[in-house]
């Protein structure tokens, strides 16, 4: 099948990951910790939705109620978004993205985003640039239960875009793109640019590694190109 939407990561693709993910996660460390989670079950390695998920899990099994693990994921969320919206202010655009927005709209893609940032944060970048235009979906990680790289998150915004996962395209920064692409059989495409390598991104699943955003309009145009040719 021929690709019909093409789906972004949101930090590190089209603007630059300038989150203090450092401190993010000593905070949120810091904050579990008071709250009764032991310092063995976290680890400052993990992303703060890891953090998160070993929290609550030990909350439930030591029969806290309903009431408190939810009031302590939004506190945890509400610290992210603190320093999401602080980057958000002071990131700027990929070189090239906006660029690359426009002619994959004029190909006639639809186009998405899955990111894991709040949608305050999302929506933030997106007017600051002047590109939600561009976008027929965008999933942040308050309108899913499971973010990436469970497949729940890419599954959503391929349902709003009303594409089957092999018409479609995920180019991401992470790991954890390649690894939700990957799930769903979607074709995922790495662009390290500095949270994970390219030798990290092609374990993960990568089927195509581009150096620039711009570089993937004419990777589409080439992959469509062999489909018609099978």
């Amino acid at each position: 099948m021929s690709i019909k939407a093409v789906v972004f990561d949101l930090d590190g693709t089209l603007v630059g990951f300038n989150l203090d993910y450092r401190s993010l996660r000593a905070e949120v460390r810091g904050y579990l910790a008071k709250q009764g989670v032991p310092a063995s079950v976290l680890s400052l390695q993990e992303n703060i939705f890891e953090m998160l998920k070993k929290a609550e899990l030990f909350l439930r099994n030591t029969r806290k109620p309903t009431t408190t693990i939810e009031k302590l994921r939004g506190e945890v969320l509400s610290i992210a978004e603190k320093y999401e919206l602080d980057a958000a202010m002071s990131t700027g655009l990929m070189s090239g993205a906006l660029e690359t927005l426009k002619t994959l709209k004029r190909m006639g893609l639809k186009l998405g985003i899955c990111t894991t940032d709040s949608e305050k944060a999302a929506t933030y970048i997106l007017q600051r640039f002047r590109i939600a235009e561009f976008f027929d979906a965008v999933v942040t990680r308050d309108k899913v239960k499971e973010v990436k790289p469970h497949p729940e998150h890419l599954r959503a915004v391929l349902d709003a875009l009303g594409v089957k996962p092999e018409e479609s395209m995920l180019v991401g920064d992470s790991v954890m793109d390649m690894q939700c692409a990957q799930e769903l059989k979607a074709i995922a495409v790495g662009l390290p640019t500095g949270i994970s390598t390219k030798q990290q991104l092609t374990q993960q699943g990568a089927n195509y590694i581009v150096t620039s955003i711009t570089d993937v309009p004419v990777l589409i145009e080439r992959i469509n190109k062999a489909q018609m040719q099978q």
